[in-house]
């Protein structure tokens, strides 16, 4: 009997079946199994000829899976770091670019040092407390009192905005005096800030002014023409 025709046990080809749990582990697995193996055989050719001319295939190969990065500056230069990092470096071929090494991949950058602020009073923000501190080495005179009462009217738009109630003046004055060391003292001043209600008018127009995309916008009566709706007249005249 032909052993073409031969009927293949099920219990053996169940056996032979390969799970994804027992395959290698897949260094960049967004180019598939299929190419990582083509690399690693590669990688086992002999013959240095043959090795390198799989090993431009398969740059061709690699490069056709992403056509739309081709205009891409240093493109092939990526591939063929890629090529040899799924190799495990242990490709070797004539490369066109510096050959990158373990190395200098597995170097970790150094850590950011993020600004650490706890300010006490947080609804205020870290842009206030800087303005207060430019507002200390500023001279006397009208320039730092206009800035003075316009870091105090934001205050208590920024307290406003926390907490949507009525707010004194005096409470901004006395955060404005501990804020700044006790440089700033408008405790003792008859100035007068924005009034509450005109600042929470301010902040709902500007939370307004973000609408979601798409969404229409709803007009008023005002808006619209009114006008007795014009008579239907008839066309007599043939064409």
């Amino acid at each position: 009997m032909n052993s073409k025709y031969i009927k293949e046990n099920a219990n053996d080809t169940v056996h032979h079946l390969e799970y994804n749990a027992e395959r290698s582990h897949l260094i960049i697995p967004e180019y598939g199994r299929h190419l990582q193996k083509l690399i690693d055989q590669a990688t086992k050719i002999e013959d240095d000829v043959e090795r390198n001319k799989a090993a431009k295939y398969i740059i061709q190969v690699m490069g056709s899976l992403n056509p739309h990065l081709r205009d891409v500056p240093d493109f092939q230069h990526k591939l063929w770091d890629q090529i040899f990092i799924m190799s495990d470096f242990k490709l070797v071929a004539d490369s066109p670019y510096p050959i990158p090494s373990r190395e200098v991949l597995q170097l970790k950058p150094d850590v950011l040092k993020y600004p650490q602020n706890f300010p006490k009073y947080r609804y205020y923000g870290n842009n206030i407390k800087y303005m207060i501190d430019v507002a200390n080495k500023w001279e006397d005179g009208e320039m730092k009192n206009a800035l003075v009462k316009v870091i105090a009217n934001h205050m208590k738009k920024s307290y406003l905005s926390w907490n949507k109630d009525t707010v004194k003046d005096d409470v901004i004055f006395e955060h404005l005096y501990e804020l700044s060391d006790g440089k700033l003292n408008l405790l003792q001043s008859t100035e007068e800030l924005l009034n509450t209600t005109d600042l929470l008018r301010t902040n709902k127009r500007v939370s307004n002014k973000i609408t979601p995309v798409g969404q229409p916008k709803i007009l008023s009566n005002k808006n619209l023409k009114t006008g007795k709706p014009k008579p239907f007249i008839k066309n007599n005249n043939p064409k």
